[in-house]
């Protein structure tokens, strides 16, 4: 039986594992969706343990000896970034980079009062990188991690907002938060707060939409555009970031837009080139938006929108020698399955994911729309020869793995 033009998606990792309801906000994703979700700012008082998560044993471990570069570091103080040249230097013999994270430095920008910020956690710190996979693949949207550490009674930046909806996880410490109404709401990511900078700081001066404390276990929810400013207390302060890179419709209208504008490429009349002498495209605006609103109405921006959602995040990490003993030890009962935040998608006969796209004969298809279910299955079951494709294409991981 042929498939057609069916569509089968990634369904266990659409689902999600439910990070959102079970550690960040203690109510269903639907009443979250309905009641909060780019509207108004939740606060939600222990809601998880987030010990697995970040500590400050992994702030030590990641400054002192992981050897990150920048950017995976900035530094605040008083609400400017400090010169990345203040922090880092040489990684000594045999490490010719000149940028690796000094940490004699920044023990001593921190005990001058600034806030380290350790950014994009999702690239470098495992339990991190999974929770933040799940949780975008369960929202639709792409998300990053960052931490803050701040040590007391110091802030590392003035009143400002984000271009993206935030989750702030307390980890350590206790953090006073003063959060405002937007004076730009709903902004776009090239609507940064510094475009607003008068307006943002005479609302701070304003009766506040929520002052307190958050511990470690609270966890507060920011759509894009709130005003926020927050200082440590008594002690140090860490807490994560986990900002939501929304997709928005001016998104879905840009793509709409180059979709209709490639349609337009071949059209001989719209090739044409205007009248000699042209002062004024007055004349032609009738004929051209004549038609470009036909081929508005004709074109699909889904195969921009899915390229782009693929380009927004990274699969779950592979092992290259994990990977390759999985191959090279095949055999009827060896288990696998779909490696994890590929975004997969079966349109027709071809597999589109993250790392690449492959196209299927139809006898194969039964056997490629049950990987897309998540669990694992023997390649017995599956068909070796498909397995080991798969697997040598990164889309198949070993299912211990």
């Amino acid at each position: 039986m042929s498939i057609g033009s069916l569509t089968v998606q990634d369904t266990a990792a659409e689902q999600g594992r439910g990070v959102l309801a079970e550690r960040l906000i203690r109510s269903s994703r639907d009443e979250f969706a309905r009641h909060v979700w780019a509207r108004t700012p939740l606060l939600t008082r222990a809601a998880s343990d987030f010990s697995d998560l970040f500590s400050t044993e992994a702030v030590d471990e990641l400054i002192a000896r992981r050897g990150l570069r920048t950017p995976f570091l900035r530094v605040a103080k008083n609400g400017a970034t400090l010169p990345d040249s203040s922090f880092t230097s040489s990684g000594g013999v045999g490490a010719t980079v000149a940028d690796q994270l000094d940490d004699t430095a920044l023990w001593r920008s921190f005990a001058d009062g600034a806030t380290l910020v350790l950014q994009a956690l999702q690239r470098t710190w495992e339990p991190v990188a999974d929770f933040t996979s799940r949780l975008g693949t369960e929202l639709g949207h792409p998300v990053q991690a960052n931490a803050y550490v701040t040590p007391p009674q110091n802030r590392g930046f003035d009143a400002h907002y984000d271009v993206h909806d935030v989750f702030v996880v307390q980890i350590a410490g206790t953090k006073r938060w003063v959060i405002h109404e937007p004076v730009h709401p709903d902004p776009l990511r090239d609507q940064p707060w510094t475009d607003h900078k008068a307006a943002v700081a005479e609302a701070a001066k304003g009766e506040p939409h929520i002052d307190t404390l958050l511990a470690p276990g609270d966890v507060l929810y920011l759509p894009r555009g709130w005003l926020h400013a927050a200082q440590a207390q008594g002690d140090v302060s860490v807490h994560l970031t986990l900002g939501v890179h929304n997709w928005t419709r001016h998104t879905l209208a840009e793509q709409l837009a180059q979709s209709a504008l490639a349609l337009l490429r071949d059209d001989p009349g719209m090739r044409g080139s205007l009248p000699l002498g042209v002062q004024s495209p007055q004349d032609e605006l009738a004929h051209v938006r004549e038609r470009l609103a036909a081929a508005l109405t004709e074109a699909d921006p889904a195969p921009l929108f899915q390229r782009a959602r693929r380009s927004q995040a990274r699969p779950a990490p592979m092992g290259p020698l994990s990977q390759l003993a999985a191959v090279t030890s095949l055999a009827g009962d060896t288990r696998v399955r779909l490696r994890e935040a590929l975004a997969a998608r079966l349109e027709g006969g071809r597999l589109t994911t993250r790392v690449g796209w492959l196209d299927f004969a139809e006898a194969d298809l039964p056997a490629v729309r049950r990987l897309l279910d998540g669990d694992a299955h023997t390649a017995a079951e599956l068909g070796r020869e498909l397995v080991e494709r798969l697997l040598r294409a990164g889309v198949l991981v070993p299912a211990g793995q």
